[in-house]
């Protein structure tokens, strides 16, 4: 039993030795396509959509890059980057993204860059860091695949500013409902021929009968959390204009608290909306005919102004006061760890970056 104990002491003196002060063990590279790194990309994704208040979701197109770090006392975090593509899907709509279809570059695509750092800890993921941005597809591009194809407008434009306001006043002039405000201009294209702009918007209703209003400025947004997704078109003609305009509705829960990077829920973080329940007076038919808003209240917060000359939201902006922070142990994950030995890390089955899953921009 001596023997056993001195030897297990030696062993442990050993190891003492064997690594540098500070030094942790190396990283581990994946195959970007390996089904574990899917999994985790799959977390940063709904963690990008969670935090989405404007814009479209995004889905992931391809995993660029992926290291996976051990942490002690346990657990490992999974460095990692990846692009992703928007999608028809409004981020205030409750439609889950799977069933959200891309945007094809014929649209003018727009693509987001991202890097994640992901903790996995007893089957539980948590975001430790999350760094977004997005741009559209350049001109050039676009115009080799669909030379005839509009290309995105700046939200603030005067033209697209104006499509919407007569989108909203149209609404309002047929509307047996709550009488609604514009709240966000969220694309918009000008289209050559015939000559036309192209808007898609939410609104958001007040506590206004449409009918019966005469000074908008009295009217308040409702409490209830509903929003309206509407596409409108202004056709340019001799002596006027032409406008013609559909809305979807969905009704949302009201928001839960969303996760921070390593906060107090491990689970992967879920979308603040429901699917829509509408109510008999929300029902909307298959179809709704042009300059037709279903009827039933909207509201949504306060809207938020884009960026001057801006032609989409940036992802940049839903991460606004989220960025790198230490974890719950006070452990901060560094940005070079120190690797323990002179050997390479273990390499992956499979070089990155992985598959495209629906196309390059």
């Amino acid at each position: 039993m001596k023997s056993f104990i001195l030897l297990l002491c030696l062993a442990q003196l050993w190891g003492c030795h064997s690594a540098p002060p500070g030094a942790i063990l190396a990283y581990r590279e994946l195959n970007c396509d390996d089904p574990e790194t899917e999994q985790v990309a799959q977390v940063a994704v709904d963690y990008i959509n969670a935090h989405l208040q404007r814009g479209y979701k995004h889905t992931l197109n391809q995993i660029d890059k992926v290291k996976v770090w051990p942490r002690r006392p346990m657990g490992e975090v999974f460095e990692l980057e990846i692009d992703t593509l928007e999608t028809y899907c409004h981020a205030l709509d409750p439609t889950p993204l799977a069933n959200c279809s891309v945007r094809p570059l014929t649209e003018h695509a727009v693509e987001g860059d991202c890097d994640f750092r992901v903790l996995k800890q007893d089957g539980q993921f948590v975001v430790l860091f999350a760094k977004c941005d997005s741009s559209p597809d350049s001109a050039e591009d676009v115009r080799k695949v669909c030379p005839d194809c509009p290309l995105l407008a700046p939200l603030n434009d005067t033209k697209v500013v104006h499509a919407a306001e007569a989108a909203v006043s149209a609404i309002n002039a047929q509307s047996n409902g709550a009488y609604v405000q514009l709240v966000e201009v969220s694309r918009a294209q000008f289209v050559p021929l015939p000559a036309s702009t192209y808007v898609e918007f939410v609104v958001a209703a007040t506590d206004c009968v449409a009918k019966d209003v005469t000074d908008p400025a009295t009217c308040n947004l409702l409490a209830e959390k509903q929003y309206g997704f509407c596409k409108a078109s202004l056709t340019e003609k001799v002596g006027g204009e032409d406008v013609t305009v559909t809305c979807t509705m969905f009704k949302n829960q009201p928001a839960v608290p969303q996760p921070q990077p390593d906060g107090a829920h491990p689970s992967p973080p879920i979308a603040a909306v429901d699917p829509a329940v509408p109510s008999p007076e929300a029902a909307a038919p298959a179809d709704p005919p042009a300059a037709a808003l279903v009827g039933g209240p909207l509201v949504v917060a306060a809207p938020q102004v884009p960026p001057v000359n801006r032609a989409h939201y940036d992802l940049r902006q839903a991460f606004s006061g989220v960025g790198s922070v230490e974890s719950g142990s006070g452990e901060a994950f560094r940005k070079q760890p120190v690797v323990l030995g002179p050997g390479p890390a273990v390499p992956s089955a499979l070089p990155c970056p992985g598959r495209i899953r629906h196309f390059k921009v």
